[in-house]
């Protein structure tokens, strides 16, 4: 006997893995469940899709039965499609937020290296000016291309230093 069931299951070109338990009611019924699976899915979101149940007699089955299950498991399979690049677009997010994240990590560690390089000049510069070495404490002073964040600071301290030394020579 020669049945076109597998090629029916085939024409509908599902891509979900297909499992079909047939089971004998009482008097002459039989229950069909059919589960469509998808294993590249998240393993929550597969637990909550049901079998779809058909409950009929040999005959009836026969019958009605693909008609009954074609929209049902193309919707099923779509939903597990949509599942599946649903689950790559947040996994491509999350990528692209550690990017970003990483990326503002090292412009803030780039700006607390470059915010403690200049510390280190000032107190040195600050040092020389306790010595009364404003020459020295002049050469030692930061450039403003290199902090331009500093600049203004750089330049008062620029003329403090220039002031002191005039007033130095004078005397």
């Amino acid at each position: 006997m020669t049945t076109n069931f597998f090629e029916l299951i085939a024409g509908m070109q599902i891509a979900a893995d297909w499992k079909i338990h047939i089971s004998k009611g009482s008097g002459n019924t039989l229950t069909v469940s059919v589960l469509l699976c998808n294993d590249k899915g998240e393993e929550a979101a597969r637990k909550i899709v049901p079998p779809m149940l058909f409950k009929g007699t040999a005959e009836e089955l026969g019958e009605g039965f693909f008609a009954a299950l074609e929209q049902p498991a193309k919707a099923t399979d779509a939903l597990f499609a949509n599942m599946e690049q649903y689950l790559q677009q947040v996994e491509a997010a999350k990528k692209q937020s550690k990017m970003e994240q990483d990326k503002g990590n090292k412009e803030n560690k780039e700006k607390e290296e470059r915010r403690k390089k200049y510390e280190t000049m000032m107190k040195r510069v600050d040092e020389l000016e306790e010595a009364k070495k404003y020459q020295e404490a002049i050469a030692n002073l930061p450039k403003e291309k290199d902090f331009p964040e500093q600049a203004e600071e750089i330049k008062k301290k620029l003329e403090a230093l220039r002031h002191k030394n005039g007033q130095l020579t004078l005397m």
